[in-house]
């Protein structure tokens, strides 16, 4: 594998460098002074912001691109062998790196890195101790997959010893990162176009585990079924959190105030510590709080810190994100593309003020929609009204195999309200039409259905 050296900066080129993570990368390397390019399918906020710092952004690929003096090229899983560039890069036989591999051997420059991985809640988390890690003045090096308003992007390049990232178990790319502590939020069945099931993800995180140094640690979900096959034959140190006391950490006395944000105290080893108050809703974040609250335990930061950054962290974009009022109606946003993630989320939207709950749900890749197609029916049906829009068809094709009417169609079998809409704008008539006062409108996906209530308010 082709090993950077940071002291020497280079010419890298990234395939696909609008998103998230990648744009993230680049910007972590511009700010190293390396000569960055890139390309991209089509314009953007994100791709506007790394020309800006210097960056030379493409819109569209094509093998013109990838120029003699491009030293390095990155590239991401949803980039195969039949891409204009990266064809061209074997020809020309440039060196290339995953995004993963890349982001492995940036953490590698890092004394204090941590790396929060799980089939949900990477983001959320990641911006938790991204809170407390700024609250703390520690000056962290951090990457996330959302938008954080507290570092004004997705990306922060500090200059401590301290770098906090997410870790996605997807293609298993968080097999290249060796990090100083590892969280794991939960494992769950997920990403079925790659893993043949939940065994082979269970054996994916077991692995990531093992990446461990003997004086790292694991944070684990303690509640987990699957915790045993995780932690086997670990060397490094294992710590647990939980809401069952059986964990380290776990809460006790659990609140919902009447916005629907969760307070709870701590209780470390048996002894209760201190009162936590979210900004947020959801029993879940209290399982995300105390990981976070445990990692800054075991970095040395001052409990005041992880209390702080926690009360006033109101939760990453697209994470029952609050989008703004629409006459009595309330709109939430909220990036839920799972079964196990939409629960959560209907658990949160319950535990907040309203006469009814409407939901636009747009299925994310027609693999996940069938492979989960009877748990996603389950985990919708619990909303007073369901709208379906197409499936967002991300990197895969369409099988044929499933249709978002389809799951309309089995909702309402199930006892529910579902009707699809075959375009954004016949959506937004329909709720315009029938949302009443102190309604609650969550637009829910991973997807672009964040634009219709974008639209309904007029942003």
């Amino acid at each position: 594998m082709y090993q950077i050296d940071f002291t020497k900066p280079i010419h890298v080129h990234f395939i696909g460098i609008g998103g998230i993570s990648m744009s993230g990368l680049a910007e972590i390397l511009l700010k190293e002074n390396f000569k960055i390019s890139g390309s991209d399918a089509k314009s953007s906020d994100i791709v506007d912001r790394l020309i800006s710092m210097g960056a030379i952004v493409n819109i569209g690929q094509c093998a013109a691109n990838i120029t003699d003096d491009i030293d390095l090229v990155i590239y991401t899983a949803a980039i195969h062998d039949d891409n204009a560039e990266f064809a061209a890069c074997v020809a020309k036989q440039i060196p290339m790196l995953t995004r993963a591999q890349l982001l492995g051997q940036i953490m590698n420059n890092y004394k204090y890195s941590v790396a929060v991985s799980g089939t949900h809640g990477k983001t959320t988390t990641t911006s938790m101790l991204s809170q407390i890690f700024m609250e703390a003045d520690v000056d962290p090096t951090i990457s996330v997959g959302g938008i954080l308003d507290s570092i004004g992007g997705n990306i922060r390049v500090g200059k401590s010893d301290y770098f906090v990232t997410e870790a996605c178990e997807y293609t298993n790319s968080f097999h290249a990162f060796y990090p100083y502590i590892s969280i794991i939020l939960n494992v769950d069945a997920d990403h079925l176009d790659f893993f043949s099931g939940i065994d082979e993800i269970i054996e994916s995180f077991h692995t990531f585990a093992t990446n461990l140094p003997d004086n790292g640690t694991l944070i684990v979900n303690g509640d987990m079924d699957c915790l045993p096959q995780v932690t086997r034959e670990l060397t490094c140190n294992i710590l647990t959190f939980g809401l069952n006391d059986t964990n380290r950490y776990y809460p006790t006395d659990i609140e919902a105030d009447e916005k629907g944000h969760m307070n709870y105290t701590l209780v470390v080893d048996g002894i209760p510590q201190e009162r936590v108050h979210l900004n947020i809703g959801g029993t879940h974040n209290i399982t995300n709080s105390l990981s976070v609250i445990a990692a800054a335990d075991l970095l040395g930061i001052d409990r005041e810190y992880s209390l702080a950054g926690l009360a006033c962290f109101g939760g990453a974009h697209r994470r029952f994100e609050l989008k703004g009022n629409l006459g009595n109606v309330t709109v939430i946003d909220d990036y839920a593309h799972h079964p196990t993630e939409i629960k959560a989320t209907l658990t949160t939207a319950s535990n907040t003020p309203h006469h009814e709950i409407w939901v636009v749900f747009q299925p994310h890749t027609y693999t996940r929609t069938h492979a989960l197609f009877e748990e996603f029916a389950d985990a919708l049906k619990g909303f007073d009204h369901v709208l379906l829009v197409d499936i967002y068809a991300a990197r895969e094709k369409d099988t044929g195999l499933v249709h978002a009417k389809d799951l309309a169609t089995r909702i309402t079998e199930l006892g529910g309200d579902a009707r699809y809409f075959s375009s954004f704008d016949t959506v937004e008539n329909y709720l315009l039409l029938n949302c009443q006062q102190n309604d609650l409108l969550i637009t829910m996906g991973a997807g672009d259905v964040y634009l219709i209530g974008e639209e309904l308010l007029g942003k």
